[in-house]
């Protein structure tokens, strides 16, 4: 996140957020495992290296 303006970076942030709550929503599941939360993590920071 070097350069970023600090708006920049809070929009990040919230995207981010979003896009975790986004997957709890959308999942069958009502509660999840400390792995499972951890899993769902990994995999939002592995697409947005790929970006």
């Amino acid at each position: 996140m070097e350069g970023m303006t600090e708006k920049e970076m809070k929009t990040v942030k919230m995207s981010t957020i979003y896009e975790l709550r986004l997957l709890f929503a959308q999942g069958d599941k009502e509660q999840y495992t400390k792995k499972e939360i951890v899993e769902l993590l990994d995999k939002i920071a592995t697409a947005k290296e790929q970006k």
